[in-house]
């Protein structure tokens, strides 16, 4: 089955051209193609632009054991609808993931439920040393340097160290130091105002972990990636990536601050959590400037009911898979970044980190992950739109311009103007971690 995509603005790896893209099957098979060339359906997307589809690397889907939250039908529809074609799943589900076993029985899930592509990280612990060096189908290996639940909090050092020089998979941690945030909350025992939770989980807290972490990567000559970073001050630590070292932003840490706790409230609660304004803008600085390689969501639902319980007993998250695209995309339209760039940090990026096979680029013999959008489109968030199971979003009101309308997934079409086809699936993705990751790729 042969599909032209055609009057596109495409988004290359190097350029935005006007011109065509075969897909065959479910590969890119062609760009700009002779005119005489034989094709089943043709899409006229005159006005519109064509990106590759998001990969988002941070994702939290609660399937298995928090599905009253999420799962992976409605998450990987949630994605299809914000133009997100592949995911990583974070392990601390219920079970965690931290054992080859549970990651093959997650994979197995996905393959019946999801619309999209997929992958899952295992998880690290004091004791699954061994599951870590076996580990394979995974992007990586995932720490909570700083508070987590169940087992998956690593903070002694010595275990730290043996995971950083006897395994080779990729590493990537949550990094908010431990001690810190005890002592913080300590020290405002009994408070009920959200506006702590940053005051407790401060730039400290961030800071201790986060250097704690790419000293590690450096003795140990370990690839590592920092998940949302959330302070100007972690960026400088990441100039020196040595080879090494990347690291991203999430659209939460970029776009609130912590002056949104009054009118947000638990709704902005998260780990780490927002910080000041001048902290949103040195982030964007280091996307800018390449310090921070990476934008995905970390993408955490918890039902409005549990949100809204008085702090501390609200858990920490937000929902945003499917609004991230347009987020970004109405940055562009407000002239913060380009699409390119977006691009880049969205769906290339991600790719390179993580070395996945085939994805992140429009580019003959990539896989024909694409997504469609409009970007003089005008479109308010709302709660009752929600595709993602918990039904709200912290978005909610605001007015974006620049929205994903058609999503395909191996060049299958999965989401059209508010339409999906839930017969499809999506596939496991493929990794081949000798490409040594970002700073090897070109």
């Amino acid at each position: 089955m042969r599909l032209l995509i055609k009057n596109a603005q495409v988004v290359l790896p190097d350029v935005i051209e006007r011109v065509s893209v075969v897909i065959d099957g479910a590969q890119i098979a062609d760009i700009d193609p002779a005119s005489q060339l034989s094709v089943h359906d043709v899409v006229d997307a005159t006005g519109l632009h064509l990106m590759p589809g998001v990969i988002d690397d941070q994702v939290h889907f609660r399937e298995p054991g928090l599905t009253h939250k999420e799962d992976l039908a409605t998450a990987s529809r949630a994605c299809a609808k914000g133009g997100v074609t592949t995911f990583l799943e974070m392990p601390n589900t219920v079970p965690a993931t931290i054992t080859q076993a549970r990651l093959e029985e997650k994979l197995a899930l996905a393959a019946s439920k999801s619309l999209v592509n997929y992958g899952f990280y295992i998880g690290a612990t004091p004791d699954n040393l061994d599951e870590l060096r076996h580990a394979h189908r995974t992007p990586g290996i995932k720490i909570f340097i700083g508070s987590s639940t169940g087992d998956l909090l690593v903070d002694e050092q010595e275990a730290l160290e043996r995971i950083f020089a006897e395994t080779t998979l990729p590493i990537t941690a949550h990094c908010e130091d431990e001690t810190t945030v005890r002592a913080n909350a300590a020290q405002l025992a009994g408070t009920n105002d959200v506006a702590d939770h940053s005051r407790i989980r401060d730039h400290k807290a961030a800071l201790i972990a986060t250097r704690r972490a790419i000293d590690l990567a450096h003795r140990h000559r370990h690839r590592f990636h920092v998940l949302h970073v959330s302070t100007g001050a972690e960026t400088e630590l990441l100039a020196d990536h040595r080879g090494l070292i990347t690291g991203e932003a999430c659209p939460h840490h970029l776009l609130f601050n912590t002056d949104d706790y009054a009118r947000l409230g638990t709704l902005v609660q998260m780990n780490p959590s927002i910080k000041t304004a001048a902290d949103s803008e040195q982030l964007w600085q280091a996307l800018l400037d390449g310090r921070l390689q990476v934008v995905a969501t970390d993408h955490a639902p918890h039902t409005l009911e549990e949100k809204r319980k008085p702090y501390p007993a609200s858990p920490s998250g937000v929902p945003a898979v499917e609004n991230s695209l347009a987020l970004m995309l109405n940055e562009v339209h407000n002239g913060r970044c380009t699409l390119q760039q977006v691009a880049h940090w969205m769906c290339d990026a991600p790719a390179r980190v993580w070395d996945i096979v085939g994805k992140g680029r429009i580019a003959v013999g990539y896989d024909a992950d694409l997504v469609l959008v409009d970007l003089e489109r005008t479109a308010e968030v709302l709660n009752e739109n929600q595709i993602t199971k918990c039904g709200w979003s912290p978005w909610h009101g605001m007015r974006l311009t620049g929205w994903p309308v058609r999503t395909w997934v191996m060049g299958h079409e999965v989401f059209r103007d508010g339409q999906f086809h839930d017969d499809i699936r999506g596939r496991e993705v493929r990794f081949d971690h000798a490409r040594g990751g970002y700073w090897a790729t070109s």
